[in-house]
C-alpha cells in the first residue's frame, strides 16, 4: 500500500508540461472545458504574460487583463473580432498591481461594463503606482538606490527607464470588489478559493479550485524562471524573500500533488511542490553566493549584484529588478542572522555573521 502511494505521489510530483507550445498572439487555447488561455506580448526581456478566461454564466471572467499600451490594446481587439468574437467578460480579476497585469484594466471595465475585483492591497498599490511620479518619491527613490552603493549615473538611469514601466497602466477604474485570502468565489459552475501570499507583490491573488484540480498560480509560481522579489524604496527594510518562502511553504502544505497550473508566464505545467522546491532551492542558492562574497570583505548591494545576477548583461530595466532582488536577499539574510550591515560613508555594507 504504502509503495503504489509512494508511486502516485513521485508521479505526481514529476514536472510537465502538457503543451509544447503557446497560444500564437491571434489565438485561444481551451486548456479545460471552458478554461481559455491566451498569450499577449510584452515589451522586455520577458516578453509575455498569460491570461486566463474562466466560463461565468453567459460569458467569462477574465484574469488579468496585460500590459497598458496600444499594442495590448490592439491585440485584444484582434481576438475579440476573432477567437473570442461575441465574448461578454462578466467580471476582471486582477491578481496583482504590476502594470502586465493590471495595465488594461480600465479598457476592459469600460468595454464590458464588468466589475473589477483585486485584493484590497493590490488595488492600492495600482493606485500608487499610477500616481509616483512626484519628486518626493523620486528623491526618497534615489537616496535609496544610493544608500546601497548606487553611483549616481546608474542611480539615474535607474530612476528613469528603469521605472517608467511603471506608468503603463491604464486609468484605473474608481471603485473593484475586493476579494480577500480564504474568500471562496463561484465562477460559472466552478467553485474557487481565493489564496494570497506576498513576496513577488504584497498580497497577490491566487486561485484554487479543488473539484477540477486546477491552480491559478500568477505569479507566485511560475513553470520555469523566478519571479522577482524585491525591495523598494518605499519599505526598504522590508522582508519581502521571507513573505515569499513562507507564502511557498503555505502553497506545499495546504494544495495537493496532481493539480495543473495555470502560471502568469511560461507554459501551464503539472508538479506544483516540485517546482516549489525548486524555487526555494534557487532563492536558498543566492543566499550561499551572498554569504561567501560577504565573508572576507564587508560588501555592498551594488557590489554584490553581479555575484548573484553573473548570466546576463542587464540594462536599465533589468538592472532595477536585479538591485530590488539583491537588496530583499541580504534583507532577509539579516533577519535570518546570516548577514550584519553596518553603515560606512553612508552606505550599507554587509558581512557573514
Amino acid at each position: 500500500m504504502n509503495a503504489k502511494i509512494d508511486t502516485v505521489q513521485s508521479s505526481a510530483e514529476a514536472l510537465r508540461y502538457p503543451w509544447d507550445q503557446h497560444p500564437g498572439h491571434e489565438e485561444v487555447v481551451e486548456v479545460r472545458p471552458g478554461v481559455l488561455w491566451a498569450r499577449l506580448k510584452l515589451p522586455f526581456r520577458l516578453n509575455h504574460v498569460n491570461i486566463y478566461l474562466l466560463a461565468d454564466g453567459d460569458g467569462y471572467a477574465m484574469v488579468d487583463a496585460g500590459f497598458g499600451n496600444e499594442e495590448t490594446i490592439e491585440a485584444w481587439t484582434r481576438l475579440f473580432d476573432g477567437p473570442l468574437k461575441g465574448v461578454n467578460i462578466t467580471r476582471l480579476i486582477v491578481t496583482h498591481s504590476h502594470p502586465d497585469h493590471v495595465g488594461l484594466a480600465g479598457w476592459i471595465v469600460e468595454r464590458f461594463g464588468c466589475p473589477l475585483m483585486m485584493s484590497q492591497v493590490e488595488y492600492l498599490q495600482s493606485v500608487y503606482h499610477q500616481n509616483r511620479g512626484t519628486e518626493e518619491g523620486r528623491n526618497a527613490q534615489r537616496l535609496f538606490f544610493r544608500r546601497h552603493g548606487m553611483d549616481e549615473s546608474l542611480t539615474e538611469k535607474l530612476l528613469g527607464r528603469g521605472q517608467d514601466y511603471l506608468k503603463q497602466v491604464s486609468v484605473l477604474p474608481p471603485s473593484y470588489r475586493r476579494i480577500s485570502h480564504g474568500d471562496e468565489i463561484v465562477i460559472g459552475t466552478r467553485r474557487f478559493k481565493v489564496i494570497t501570499g506576498g513576496g513577488h507583490a504584497l498580497d497577490q491573488v491566487m486561485l484554487y479550485c479543488a473539484d477540477d484540480k486546477l491552480f491559478l498560480s500568477a505569479d507566485q509560481v511560475l513553470s520555469k524562471i523566478s519571479p522577482n522579489v524585491s525591495v523598494w524604496a518605499v519599505e526598504p527594510d522590508q522582508n519581502s524573500l521571507g513573505e515569499y518562502l513562507a507564502s511557498l511553504a503555505s502553497l506545499t502544505t495546504t494544495l495537493p500533488y496532481d493539480l495543473l497550473v495555470l502560471p502568469g508566464h511560461g507554459v501551464p505545467f503539472y508538479g506544483l511542490k516540485t517546482r516549489i522546491k525548486q524555487l526555494a532551492d534557487h532563492h536558498e542558492e543566492r543566499c550561499r553566493l551572498i554569504a561567501e562574497a560577504c565573508r572576507e570583505v564587508p560588501q555592498t548591494s551594488r557590489a554584490l549584484v553581479p555575484v548573484v545576477f553573473n548570466k546576463h548583461v542587464l540594462d536599465e530595466h533589468q538592472m532595477g529588478f536585479a538591485a530590488g532582488e539583491l537588496v530583499a536577499h541580504v534583507n532577509y539574510m539579516i533577519v535570518e542572522g546570516r548577514l550584519t550591515a553596518e553603515t560606512k560613508d553612508g552606505v550599507l555594507q554587509f558581512r557573514t555573521t
